[in-house]
């Protein structure tokens, strides 16, 4: 995936690497792209740099993941949204786990707290957030969108879903 977002933006820069919050922010690295806070087997990108460039419109954000703060209200011709643990297919339905989502992550800010007062407010504040922030990512590319899931049902549901809607 991304070599073809890599491909997508040669001359125009306007594809990007996305991704949920499923990888913890590494501070100490966050002006260094060789600090690699996304890893996924033999594949490491760092979340996009706090250097003061606008991840939307710098030239070497393509070698960055962004998140969803940095393209909500964006659009790019092409993005490649990686899919975190955070939501998963079991047992023929969507599983969003906020447990797997980065410590980093203020948009579930006070979920676990809700959690030990009310499991099932907490896991539904925590189910909307997760599936908006995929569903802002996938939006994003206007041309095109390039998904991967590190969940393997995730990745089979997707695809069974992008042939019924293409039928």
């Amino acid at each position: 995936m991304r070599e073809l977002v890599v491909e997508r933006n040669k001359g125009t820069n306007r594809a990007r690497m996305l991704a949920g919050y499923c990888w913890e922010w590494v501070k100490k690295g966050q002006n260094d792209t060789n600090c690699h806070d996304i890893k996924i087997g033999d594949f490491e990108m760092s979340w996009n740099l706090a250097n003061g460039e606008p991840f939307a419109v710098s030239d070497t954000s393509v070698n960055e993941v962004g998140c969803i703060h940095t393209s909500q209200g964006l659009e790019f011709d092409y993005v490649g949204v990686i899919v975190g643990d955070d939501i998963r297919y079991e047992k023929d339905h969507v599983v969003t786990d906020f447990n797997k989502r980065a410590k980093t992550d203020q948009s579930l800010k006070g979920i676990k707290k809700l959690y030990s007062k009310s499991p099932e407010e907490a896991n539904k504040r925590a189910d909307e957030i997760i599936k908006n922030t995929y569903r802002t990512l996938m939006t994003r590319g206007m041309k095109g969108c390039y998904i991967y899931c590190t969940d393997p049902g995730m990745s089979e549901y997707l695809k069974q879903r992008l042939k019924e809607y293409h039928k």
